[in-house]
């Protein structure tokens, strides 16, 4: 077995499906050794497992959860696109964007759920550039949307 999938059995994970674009664009667009993934969110089976602002429907923990959640999902489309997570070289960049209401500014601490995931699946390798990002809307009210930047191998 490939050693990133075993190490995801190993944290109780398992990957769903690629979800399939509903609109026009593509899940991954590769250029040279880089892929790009579009904004993924937190959706279990199709349904967003939290729809809100963090700061008043949703609590950090919960947007943290939502965070993992929505890389799990990123982690599907990479393996969608790419048949082989072992392919990844390092995880170079995150973009999160949080849905907040007004005065909320704990972006970073709901990112860490990302974060922390992509380095418990990669290591050292998962350790990466990050912005978080608050916003006053996004998709559908769910509480966070995550693009990252993936370095590969052939």
């Amino acid at each position: 077995m490939a050693r990133i999938e075993q190490r995801l059995l190993e944290l109780g994970i398992e990957l769903p499906p690629a979800p399939e674009p509903r609109f026009t664009y593509i899940p991954c667009s590769r250029t040279g050794n880089l892929i790009y993934l579009s904004g993924q969110d937190c959706r279990i089976q199709g349904v967003l497992m939290y729809e809100g602002k963090l700061g008043t429907d949703i609590t950090i923990e919960q947007g943290q959860a939502a965070a993992r959640q929505t890389i799990i999902n990123c982690l599907a489309v990479m393996k969608g696109y790419l048949g082989d997570l072992d392919r990844v070289v390092r995880i170079v960049k995150l973009l999160g964007f949080v849905n907040s209401a007004p005065g909320f500014a704990d972006q970073p601490y709901v990112m860490n759920g990302a974060s922390n995931l992509l380095v418990d699946v990669f290591g050292e390798n998962g350790r990466h550039a990050r912005s978080a990002i608050g916003t006053s809307e996004l998709p559908f009210h769910t509480p966070v949307e995550i693009e990252l930047i993936v370095e590969i191998r052939d």
